[in-house]
């Protein structure tokens, strides 16, 4: 779950916010870079599977826990959905359309109703989730008398990971998706609507 919770899952959304157009990407001539998208979906699918895996790992050893340990199992819960959920969501997040794809429309060249519902929900409930585990990780570790070593480390990694995204998102690269695939051109319908999520830059607007 630490695995999970505290590397996997943070990295993939990190990965997914600022890496959507690289340094090293000529964008807009370079369009539609896929690194963000298979590493994002490789960490976040991974992270689904090693939370899984502790949640079979806990339900066969947790049996009679009480106090501290039901607290950190009811969020735990709660979290294990939230991660499920956003697997499911991915999966029915609808077709993609434009220029690169088979067929021009889609639900995300068109930004349908269904794919806007789609991107809010995701969003928030990713960084809404990300943000409880902190508190759920943590109770997580005094429920298993971990070793001092674990949070020490943790707690490390998460301020590291805290730090590059305030610096990243000073720098301006937490890019809108639409245009990091299609670009700025007025043409793409989705450039007339305004981006989704808190922070999104439009570098041609």
């Amino acid at each position: 779950m630490v695995l999970s919770w505290g590397v996997l899952l943070p990295l993939g959304a990190l990965l997914a916010r600022f890496c959507k157009v690289l340094p090293s990407q000529d964008w807009p001539r370079a369009l539609d870079n896929p690194f963000w998208w298979h590493a994002h979906r490789l960490l976040q699918c991974s992270g689904v599977l090693a939370m899984t895996v502790g949640v079979a790992v806990a339900w066969l050893g947790a049996q009679g826990a009480g106090g501290l340990a039901r607290i950190h199992a009811a969020a735990g819960w709660a979290l294990c959905l939230a991660g499920w959920a956003q697997v499911v969501g991915a999966l029915l997040r609808g077709t993609k359309g434009g220029p690169t794809d088979r067929e021009m429309r889609g639900d995300h060249y068109d930004m349908t109703p269904w794919r806007l519902v789609f991107e809010r929900v995701h969003k928030t409930l990713g960084w809404l989730s990300l943000v409880a585990a902190i508190a759920v990780t943590a109770l997580g570790l005094v429920v298993a008398d971990a070793p001092r070593w674990m949070p020490i480390v943790l707690c490390l990694w998460w301020m590291a990971l805290g730090g590059a995204f305030v610096a990243l998102q000073r720098r301006g690269c937490c890019i809108d998706t639409y245009q990091a695939i299609w670009g700025p051109d007025a043409i793409h319908p989705g450039n007339r609507m305004p981006p989704v999520g808190w922070g999104v830059r439009r570098p041609f607007h």
